[in-house]
């Protein structure tokens, strides 16, 4: 997960949802929110940052703020939550599922490449 946090020059409502809409458009992006004060959009996700900011300054003033790795404390609380799910799910396959247990016999009498010396 990465956090970019970028000053965008907007000068209006319009420019504001149109970086939006562009930026939303990135495939791997988690969360994206506007300071409109400062005008700082802060984008955190799987993404590539060098192509959210070239596609930006293709339209705007665009300076880089920060980039780093985002902050994921949140989501190991989440994380033992899932881990149960998951398992009692994997549970719940193998009591319904169960492996097929197979026998091999071989008849008396017909033991292939048996050789008593």
């Amino acid at each position: 997960m990465k956090k970019l946090v970028v000053k965008v020059n907007l000068h209006d409502d319009r420019d504001r949802s149109k970086a939006m809409r562009v930026v939303s458009g990135f495939g791997g992006i988690g969360s994206l929110s506007m300071d409109s004060k400062d005008n700082k959009l802060t984008v955190s996700g799987d993404f590539d940052p060098v192509k959210v900011v070239n596609k930006l300054r293709k339209s705007w003033h665009t300076e880089i703020v920060s980039v780093g790795a985002a902050e994921e404390d949140d989501g190991k609380k989440d994380e033992g939550k899932k881990d149960d799910q998951v398992a009692n799910i994997v549970k719940a396959y193998e009591a319904y599922y169960p492996t097929p247990v197979t026998y091999y016999c071989v008849p008396p009498g017909e033991t292939p490449n048996c050789v008593i010396c």
